[in-house]
């Protein structure tokens, strides 16, 4: 643990570093890389370049330090949200103040990215087994995948965890010069920042942590449970939004009975998408609630018009084009997650078990679609890192968490369980739906306050629902699953 604090002040200079930056995207960025251990438990042992970006301070007389910026995954580029293209953090009062860091995790794009063989990757079985004999071939599928995914990614296959991405993010810091960082996390983000405040608590300026994952959980039947009934009751509380709202394609309808008669069709095979004559499966019917739940830019309103579409048989624009496929596939997600993760079940019976308990209890969502967080991993030939566990940092300064009341893919219970845990947390809770919440007016006034000023929000609270108040010129055929913390594309096929 570190035992060195210093303050950070407001107009403080930027540190001397040997770093050697470079132009990069077309919004003032910098790019560079630094060494870093593939194994940190072995410091002499083999390195890697870690990618990093920034985006310095636009008022450099008032800069006030460095703030780190994780976008959530696992998996997904840092430098490509926020370092290259305008993001609601670095086109906002904050880069005023600040140099804007991210980076590429190490597994993930620049930072000797996981990649497997497309083609392997095509071969995946099914979306959920139906038998022990498929629960059976799913476990085998995923050693064949994972030894693939090995061989052609090389030895930081087997150091992606969590603890070690901490590791780096300090590492970056050193190198910068900074002896206290300021650091914004979504999603997945906010384990890397639970954990960097456990190791590292008195290097910490300040620390926003957005839609937390609880690392503590241990029991895979309270993670199913947990995300199937935050995805439940996300829908519930967007349908009852959507009947009294204007702007709201289903405006004036009864939003759960529209749901549950197309669900019914989509069941029976008969559920046809009116703009490309095909037809809508369960699993594809699903995935577009499971988008409109993260409400993030208006996708609430996607989704109600996707549904008005399919419900009236109008067509809309026709789906983007599926992305080109090389000869290999990036398999940063799942590839974290079976480092940091233990959720056994020991038989297709025990697994099921859980579906069927589940979706009686929740059945306008059906099982959230993480159930893949689990058997992704049975088989998948590595080692639990970074196993679950309460978290401990009584030394960690004030951090401000964010929260919704209803969020499906960081629910509502986890984020009060690492509020607990984090003896110096502060809760901002947003009474709505969605995922992420800086972006939101409130939200963000008071995060902005707090990553300047210090002061944080009173404890308790809470910035009213935030619904969408203007429609969207995009039709819901554009509506895509979000990336952030959102399952790999590949455990969510449509059904045939």
């Amino acid at each position: 643990m570190d035992e060195h604090p210093v303050t950070v002040r407001s107009g403080a200079s930027r540190p001397a570093s040997d770093i050697a930056w470079a132009p990069c995207g077309t919004i003032g960025g910098e790019c560079a890389t630094i060494r870093v251990p593939v194994d940190w438990a072995h410091l002499e042992g083999e390195t890697f370049e870690l990618a990093i970006g920034r985006l310095p301070a636009l008022e450099p007389e008032n800069r006030i330090g460095t703030l780190f910026l994780n976008p959530g995954g696992p998996g997904d580029s840092g430098i490509d949200a926020f370092i290259l293209r305008d993001d609601r953090l670095s086109d906002g009062a904050l880069r005023k103040r600040f140099d804007l860091v991210s980076w590429d995790p190490r597994g993930v794009k620049r930072s000797q990215a996981v990649v497997c063989s497309t083609e392997v990757m095509n071969e995946f079985p099914w979306s959920y087994p139906k038998t022990q004999a498929e629960y059976d071939e799913l476990v085998a599928y995923n050693r064949k995948l994972g030894e693939d995914c090995r061989a052609r990614s090389g030895p930081v296959f087997d150091h992606v965890d969590t603890l070690s991405t901490v590791r780096d993010m300090d590492a970056i810091r050193a190198s910068l010069g900074e002896e206290k960082l300021s650091y914004y996390g979504g999603s997945y983000g906010t384990q890397i920042g639970q954990q960097y405040a456990e190791e590292f608590p008195k290097r910490i300026r300040a620390m926003v942590l957005d839609s937390n994952v609880d690392h503590s959980l241990t029991s895979y039947f309270e993670h199913l449970r947990r995300h199937t009934e935050a995805f439940e009751k996300s829908f519930l509380a967007f349908a009852e939004w959507c009947e009294h709202a204007p702007v709201c394609k289903l405006y004036g309808r009864d939003v759960v009975a529209v749901w549950d008669r197309l669900y019914q069709k989509a069941l029976a095979g008969t559920l046809i998408d009116p703009t490309t004559g095909r037809r809508v499966g369960v699993v594809g019917l699903r995935g577009n609630m499971y988008a409109g739940m993260y409400n993030l830019r208006g996708r609430s309103l996607l989704f109600a018009d996707r549904l008005w579409r399919l419900d009236a048989g109008t067509p809309g624009m026709p789906p983007p084009p599926p992305p080109e496929e090389g000869e290999v596939t990036a398999y940063g997600y799942q590839t974290v997650v079976c480092q940091d993760w233990k959720f056994p079940t020991h038989s297709f019976r025990e697994l099921d078990a859980y579906r069927r308990v589940l979706e009686a209890m929740y059945p306008h969502s059906g099982l959230t679609f993480l159930w893949g967080d689990g058997p992704g991993c049975y088989g998948f030939p590595v080692k639990v890192n970074n196993p679950q566990h309460r978290l401990s940092a009584p030394d960690a300064p004030p951090i401000l968490m964010l929260t919704a009341r209803h969020d499906s893919s960081a629910p509502h219970d986890g984020n009060l369980a690492v509020h607990r845990q984090l003896e110096t947390s502060v809760l901002l809770q947003q009474d709505g739906i969605g995922h992420i919440q800086y972006g939101r007016p409130c939200v963000t006034e008071y995060v902005d306050r707090y990553l300047t000023t210090l002061v944080m929000p009173p404890k308790n609270t809470h910035c009213a629902a935030d619904w969408p108040s203007a429609p969207l010129d995009t039709p819901g055929d554009a509506l895509l699953l979000p990336s952030t913390r959102a399952p790999a594309q590949d455990w969510i096929p449509e059904l045939p």
